[in-house]
């Protein structure tokens, strides 16, 4: 088989690797249109669950990542300057640079061809290759150029983020929650490295017009958002790399393969950064069309059928939670007044997923701290407590 793969990120590069290793492809060829040490974002994340499965899919990589990532037991909610620890929760990150790098050399092991700063501005013709692979991001060439063949849909959600990286190093993944004159904020923050930690500010657009981050320079827009976290920012500025403000994009598309070509990653659909990394996902369907091509052999529609029957499922599982998960945090102003553990449960319960029954067996000690609290809050007010009433109504 020859191989085209568009996109030089985790999952182009992971997919190259895997289908070299394992010789089910005599030439893979990565098209990528920055050079080979540009990256843009600082870490990347990944929790236990997706870290089993990248042990399946090969244990040399695995073992390169977790020997070079920050890990931590717990998720920690900030609300009204209290934190929240939620149990059950691990979880680990790495530098998105790193990642790349370990990636980029076993593909030079296993000898793919790499060849970077090549910006291409069509497809190549199919039929020059056996399989292409739209491995290329959000803005992905290969779906906007072939939008109809797979029922392509992108729109832009209203609240507005921003990546940032920032010196100050954080003991577990962190939302912290903040409000003033103009309206909510929430950072979501975490260490990738010993010394540094990615750090995203959001807001919703009711907050994002009145407080003039939109008429704002690069530099008062950071600053901005310096001050509103200022007591967890430890007096570390914040660091820019390519940073903006945008609305996060959901992409989804009908069909996942047209002919010979199939889109995987940010390229195929976009899960928002509020439940999990788009790194692990892309990195999970380079796994899963690797297995189809190892378990259906070379006839490429085939293993472009079975690539998807296996893993739309899954897909489409988490498009739903994260559905949950951002309408949640385009309301979450409207939550501010609750108590820090009511607000925690707001939010864990927030994808409709997860109820309390499940949620005592992933974070009993979260959930006992919780449940005393709305008893004594039921017991004070002599029945039904307002932040139990409002919590199930939301």
């Amino acid at each position: 088989m020859r191989i085209l793969v568009l996109g030089g990120g985790p999952a182009g590069l992971y997919f190259a690797y895997l289908m070299r290793r394992e010789g089910l492809a005599r030439e893979v060829c990565v098209a990528e249109r920055n050079p080979r040490d540009a990256t843009y974002g600082f870490g990347v994340v990944f929790s236990d669950t997706a870290m089993s499965y990248l042990e399946e899919g090969d244990e040399a990589s695995f073992h390169a990542l977790t020997a070079a990532s920050e890990t931590w037991d717990d998720l920690t909610i900030v609300h009204n300057d209290t934190r929240v620890p939620i149990d059950g929760n691990g979880f680990s990150a790495i530098s998105r640079l790193q990642l790349l790098e370990m990636l980029q050399g076993f593909c030079d092991t296993a000898g793919v061809e790499m060849q970077y700063g090549r910006d291409l501005t069509e497809v190549p013709d199919g039929r020059t290759f056996d399989l292409i692979v739209g491995a290329d991001g959000a803005n992905s060439l290969v779906r906007s150029q072939m939008r109809e063949a797979f029922g392509a849909s992108v729109r832009e959600l209203d609240n507005r983020f921003i990546w940032y990286g920032t010196a100050q190093v954080f003991d577990t993944l962190s939302l912290t929650f903040r409000g003033n004159g103009d309206g909510a904020f929430v950072a979501h923050h975490y260490r990738y490295r010993p010394d540094h930690s990615t750090f995203i500010v959001e807001c919703d657009a009711a907050t994002w017009e009145k407080s003039g981050l939109e008429q704002m320079s690069a530099d008062a827009s950071r600053a901005y958002c310096e001050r509103v976290f200022a007591a967890d920012l430890g007096g570390h500025p914040l660091e820019t790399n390519n940073s903006f403000w945008r609305r996060f994009p959901v992409i989804t598309n009908e069909r996942w393969s047209h002919d010979n070509t199939v889109l995987i990653g940010d390229a195929l659909r976009t899960i928002h950064f509020s439940i999990g990394s788009g790194t692990r996902l892309a990195m999970e369907d380079a796994i899963a069309l690797f297995r189809a091509f190892r378990d259906h052999g070379p006839e490429v529609s085939d293993a472009l059928a079975a690539f998807e029957t296996a893993r739309r499922p899954v897909v489409e599982k988490l498009l739903d939670a994260a559905a949950g998960s951002y309408g949640w945090y385009g309301r979450f102003s409207e939550f501010m007044h609750l108590t820090p553990l009511a607000f925690a449960h707001s939010y864990m319960t927030r994808t409709g997923r997860v109820s309390d029954d499940r949620l005592a067996k992933i974070a009993p000690r979260f959930m006992t701290a919780y449940t005393d609290e709305q008893n004594q809050l039921n017991e004070t007010a002599g029945g039904d407590a307002p932040a139990s009433r409002e919590l199930r109504n939301t």
